[in-house]
C-alpha cells in the first residue's frame, strides 16, 4: 500500500466516508439490496438525533 493510499484510507476512515460502503458491502453480503447512499445517511442522521447519546444536535 503506497503512502497516498494509506492517506486516502485514514481519511475515509476519519471523516466517516467509508461507513456507507462497509453498509453495502455488508447488506450485499447478506443478499439484500442496499439503501441508496441519500437514504442511507438521513437514516443515519435521523437515528443520531433521536438519541441524545449517539450526536444530538441543538441545532
Amino acid at each position: 500500500m503506497t503512502l497516498l493510499e494509506q492517506v486516502r484510507y485514514w481519511w475515509r476512515e476519519l471523516s466517516g466516508e467509508a461507513v456507507y460502503d462497509r453498509y453495502v458491502a455488508h447488506t450485499r453480503s447478506h443478499g439484500q439490496v442496499p439503501k441508496s447512499r441519500r437514504e442511507f445517511y438521513r437514516d443515519r442522521t435521523d437515528a443520531q438525533e433521536a438519541d441524545p447519546r449517539e450526536g444530538f444536535r441543538c441545532c
